[in-house]
Order: C-alpha cells, then sequence, then structure tokens
C-alpha cells in the first residue's frame, strides 16, 4: 500500500498521482473529498508565498466526483495586497475540473494585539482515551478511512446525531513532505457530515457539495478534533457544522452542505 495520499509526478509539478489512501465510502473509483481538499491547501500555501501570513479560510467547491486518477491543479493570485490576499486553487481529472478553492491569506499581527481576554475563545474537548480505531462504515478494505486514525469521545459511526471526534493523519498528504497545519484541518474538516450522521448509511447518501473551514488560529500537533452537528431537512438539503480544536483548544469551524438522498 502506499504510504501517502498523492505521489508527485517528478515530470511535471502542477501533477499529483492518487493513491488508494484516497478512496471515500460512496464509490471504489471516487475519492474521499478530505484529500484533495487538502492537497488543494497544500498548493495554495505554496502559491507566492509571504512571510508573516497565514490562510484564514479555505472555501472548497466540489464540482463533481473526484476519480482515482493523476490529477493536474493550477494556482493563481487573485487579489494581492498589502495586509490581504485571495488565492485560487483548480484540481483537474483528464475530464476537467473536479474541486475549486479560494483562500483568504492575511497578514500576521506584529506584534501581537493586546486583546481583552474576555473576548477571546476558549474552551477544549477531551481527549480520546481509547487507543482502539472507531469503525468507518466502508466496504472498501483501503480508503480514506484507513490511511487516518479516528477516535470518538462521544457519539460513533454506529450512533446517529452529534459527535465529538478527533481524527489523525497516518500518511502525508503529497509524499516527501510533511503535512501543514492547514492541510490537517483541511482532511479533518470534511469528515464533519460523517461523524455526526443522522441517515442511516446503508439506505441515504449524505454528500457534501462543498467544505468551508475558517481558522483563527493554525492547529498544533496531529490530532483535529470536530465537535460537529449535522442538520438534515425532508426537502433534500442540509448542513454539517463542526466546531474545531487542536489539544490546546478551539482553532476555527468549518461548514458542509448536504445533498440528502435515497440511495
Amino acid at each position: 500500500m502506499a504510504d501517502a495520499f498523492y505521489l508527485p509526478d517528478p515530470a511535471n509539478p502542477d501533477r499529483f498521482v492518487s493513491t488508494e489512501l484516497t478512496r471515500g465510502p460512496w464509490s471504489p473509483d471516487a475519492q474521499h473529498a478530505g484529500p484533495p481538499s487538502a492537497l488543494l491547501g497544500h498548493v495554495i500555501e505554496r502559491c507566492e508565498p509571504r512571510p508573516g501570513f497565514q490562510v484564514g479560510r479555505v472555501a472548497v467547491e466540489i464540482l463533481g466526483p473526484v476519480p482515482l486518477e493523476p490529477l493536474t491543479v493550477q494556482t493563481r493570485m487573485v487579489r494581492s495586497g498589502r495586509s490581504v490576499e485571495l488565492l485560487e486553487a483548480t484540481l483537474s481529472s483528464e475530464r476537467g475540473p473536479v474541486m475549486q478553492a479560494k483562500a483568504w491569506r492575511l497578514k500576521v499581527a506584529e506584534p501581537a494585539l493586546d486583546l481583552p481576554s474576555e473576548f477571546l475563545p476558549t474552551g477544549t474537548r477531551p481527549l480520546p482515551t481509547t487507543t482502539e480505531p472507531s469503525g468507518f462504515p466502508s466496504e472498501q478494505k483501503v480508503g480514506f478511512h484507513t490511511g487516518i486514525e479516528y477516535r470518538f469521545t462521544t457519539g460513533s459511526f454506529d450512533e446517529s446525531g452529534p459527535a465529538v471526534c478527533w481524527i489523525r493523519l497516518k500518511y502525508p498528504i503529497v509524499a516527501g513532505t510533511v503535512p501543514s497545519p492547514l492541510e490537517r484541518a483541511l482532511a479533518a474538516a470534511d469528515s464533519g457530515n460523517g461523524v455526526s450522521a443522522v441517515l442511516d448509511w446503508s439506505k441515504y447518501l449524505f454528500i457534501n457539495t462543498d467544505l468551508t473551514v475558517t481558522l483563527h488560529r493554525q492547529p498544533v500537533g496531529e490530532w483535529v478534533c470536530l465537535d460537529a452537528v449535522t442538520h438534515p431537512q425532508p426537502h433534500g438539503i442540509g448542513l454539517a457544522e463542526s466546531a474545531l480544536f487542536d489539544e490546546t483548544g478551539p482553532i476555527g469551524r468549518s461548514t458542509q452542505t448536504l445533498l440528502l438522498a435515497p440511495r
């Protein structure tokens, strides 16, 4: 089995070979949206990087199923500025664009701002005490669920409703690199609708059409926690939202628009 979600193409720096670790739960031929979202974060951070800046928000649009095929990325600076920049990245297969992301990159205050402590984000989520992985409801032997670790502190894949789940990458997003905090956050955040599922996996689809992650600070460490809840609606459109944490406290939030449908 591969030791990374994507392998860089030595002949083309904009091309990445998808491995089996990217496979999602819905189809053996389609990727989970977590790895390609993280891949978009990977290339966005490398697009005209500037010291003293960090990404504050990434909005990913899922244009269609992402096949288990080589993918090509294109990045560009949409809007440059002294303190705020807007970047765009597009992920394409041979059939055309499959995902697109826009990211705001902001200048970090130096020195740090003297803000009233009562308005700063606080709170933690308990770390998992179990060392046993949480079983993922997938018929695929190898996929995204085998490339990461899930640890629930409340809820589980066998229970419906809100859940708190810690997620850690077992492999790098791109071979030969160390996952950045942004990559870890994007890879984990796309599981919000799965860990807080309210519908029977065997009877319904609840596929997200997008992923928006806003980080007010960069996560520290390998684990990212999702305090997730899904809001379904009978007309077939739902919302999944997650409060995001690392071991020291809150780092941001994520949302996903969901298509709900019978299988």
